[in-house]
Parts: structure tokens; C-alpha cells; sequence
């Protein structure tokens, strides 16, 4: 991870330039990386099974100003062939969801009977219905008791405008909303359902999480977000809505319209 030889600007070209989603790393940090004397490299976490290798490294930078900057990198297999793909993250917490996203979608997968409940003889079209409806039950249930949040004063406002530059739907929040976030000074990310289905006759994942924001009126605003596969391709997609209600709607749909 540390190579002795490689000068800092090397290793900072080499890690931006393979990164899948290095376009959506502040523009404020990236300026500020171009001012880093030195970096150190070290293993964060790992983990390791029969369908997922996902390494997470944690890159550390001493700049020119004498401050410090860390940036949370995932690497792993599930790229095409099991090729290995590699994702940069400001906040650790972030990289935590996309670990944990990695590993709900490929230690949780089961067969379409499993997730039907039906026996073997049970007839087809009965069985795909059951299963549909129990898909969409669970979209829809009530999620669990959360703990209290725990909000983090870091970068929150430019945290919420990464989220909703990369959400695809064209319902997704607004100017409006976005200027609202501009006076976010900290954020919570909490985990609000996941499970790894099968709609369609093909594997599905659907994550649920909730970006919650306090402004520095000390008002609360909450954004909730719907990663899934549920393409025509299988690649992952991100949605933003600004209730958890509408979400969840949005994942029944997904997982009836494929």
C-alpha cells in the first residue's frame, strides 16, 4: 500500500484516476489534495467469502497548510468477471453503507421458492404471486424503532449536494430544498430497510436510507434515499425523495416495473 518510491502526486493521480465515482468528491477537496506533501496508506477493514472480496484502506494526507485530510477507499470484486472496482468516500460512515450494501447483495441472495414459501408442487402462478406480495409487503412494512440520531459536523451541506446530484428520478427534491441544505452544518445517515429479493424472476437489491440534516436555525431535515438494482441491466441506481412514504412507494414500484 505504501510504496516508498511513489511520490505523493503519483499515488493521488493513481487513486483519483481509478476510482468509479471520483467525480463526486467535493471540488474543495480535490483542490486542497493538490497541495499534499506526504500521504499514508493502511488497511481500515476486510472482509472475504465465496461470492465478495471488499478491502476497505484508509488514505491519509498531510498538506502544505498543516492540516490533515482522509479519504475511505472500497475496493472489491463485483465488477463484470469479477473484475475489481474501486469507490472513493469522504465520510467514513459512507463507506460503512457501501460496504454494507456490498455484502446485504452478495451474502443474502435465495432462491425464488425460499423467498415464496411455497412447496415445490405448489403451482406456478400461485407461487409467483405469493412472492410478489411478500416482496412488496416488506417494501412497505413499517420499519423498526431507530436509535436517536447522532448528528456529525462534517462538510453536511456539500454531503447533501452530492446526494442529490447523483439521484436519477425527476421527482427528486428541488431548488427549493437544496437551498435549504445549503445551511446544513450536520448530518446523520441511518439505515432504514434492506433486503436482497427476487422480482421478476431475477435478484433485486433495495437499500433505504435516511440523510438527516439539522440547519443552523436548528430545524431538521430529512432525505431519503433508495439505492437498487432493480435495472434493466442489473447496475445500481440511486433515487431521492424528500418522505420516507413516497421511497418506499418508489421501491414497490421498482419492483413491480422492471
Amino acid at each position: 500500500m505504501n510504496d516508498p518510491y511513489e511520490t505523493t502526486e503519483t499515488h493521488l493521480e493513481r487513486l483519483l484516476g481509478r476510482a468509479l465515482n471520483s467525480f463526486d468528491l467535493p471540488d474543495t477537496m480535490v483542490d486542497r489534495l493538490e497541495s499534499a506533501l506526504a500521504h499514508d496508506s493502511s488497511l481500515h477493514s476486510s472482509h472475504h467469502s465465496a461470492a465478495l472480496h471488499r478491502t476497505t484502506y484508509r488514505h491519509a494526507y498531510l498538506l502544505a497548510d498543516g492540516s490533515s485530510l482522509t479519504l475511505w477507499e472500497l475496493v472489491h470484486n463485483s465488477g463484470r468477471g469479477g473484475a475489481r472496482q474501486h469507490e472513493l468516500y469522504v465520510d467514513e460512515s459512507e463507506a460503512r453503507l457501501a460496504a454494507s450494501r456490498l455484502c446485504s447483495e452478495h451474502g443474502g441472495r435465495t432462491g425464488h421458492a425460499a423467498i415464496s414459501g411455497a412447496a415445490p408442487e405448489a403451482d406456478p402462478d400461485t407461487e409467483g404471486l405469493d412472492a410478489e406480495l411478500e416482496l412488496l409487503g416488506r417494501l412497505l412494512a413499517a420499519p423498526p424503532a431507530v436509535p436517536a440520531r447522532r448528528y456529525v459536523p462534517d462538510d453536511s451541506a456539500d454531503h447533501a449536494r452530492r446526494l442529490l446530484r447523483r439521484a436519477e428520478n425527476p421527482d427528486r427534491p428541488g431548488e427549493d430544498t437544496a437551498r435549504l441544505l445549503r445551511a446544513a452544518f450536520a448530518h446523520h445517515i441511518g439505515q432504514a430497510f434492506g433486503r436482497q429479493c427476487l422480482a421478476d424472476a431475477r435478484d433485486a437489491g433495495f437499500t433505504l436510507y435516511e440523510h438527516a440534516f439539522l440547519l443552523l436555525d436548528g430545524t431538521e431535515l430529512s432525505l431519503w434515499e433508495v439505492e437498487h438494482t432493480a435495472t434493466p441491466d442489473g447496475r445500481h441506481m440511486c433515487e431521492v425523495y424528500e418522505d420516507e412514504r413516497t421511497a418506499r412507494e418508489a421501491m414497490e414500484f421498482r419492483a413491480r416495473v422492471r
